[in-house]
């Protein structure tokens, strides 16, 4: 082997040593009872999407159901919970001005059933 490899081989163990410790730091938080909270927000989140193409799809054109306005609002609730205890000003902004939308378009629906029915 080359001298001149081997400083460039000792690097690259160096960095996946690096990257290691990252993973099994990142592991760690993964545990914590807020990193849980995050990550079932997300999720819930995440699955209004789903919801949405999965409606749409079968009814062939694009629809936003009821549903994805509720998990909507629980996803961002626990994702606002979990920024808030981050103290994350970007996540505590994004979410709460999301969370007025979620909640006036349930209001704007809820009175539209309303008037429907009268």
């Amino acid at each position: 082997m080359s001298t001149s490899l081997l400083p460039a081989l000792l690097g690259l163990v160096q960095d996946n040593v690096q990257e290691l410790a990252f993973l099994a730091e990142l592991l760690e938080r993964v545990k914590e009872p807020w990193s849980i909270v995050g990550f079932v927000g997300q999720t819930l989140f995440f699955s209004r999407f789903l919801v949405q193409w999965l409606v749409s799809e079968k009814k062939g054109k694009s629809v936003i159901p009821v549903s994805f306005w509720y998990l909507s609002i629980v996803g961002a609730a626990l994702s606002l919970a979990y920024a808030l205890h981050r103290r994350d000003p970007v996540f505590i902004l994004g979410y709460s001005i999301g969370f007025v939308v979620y909640v006036r378009n349930l209001v704007l629906i809820n009175r539209h059933k309303l008037s429907a029915a009268a």
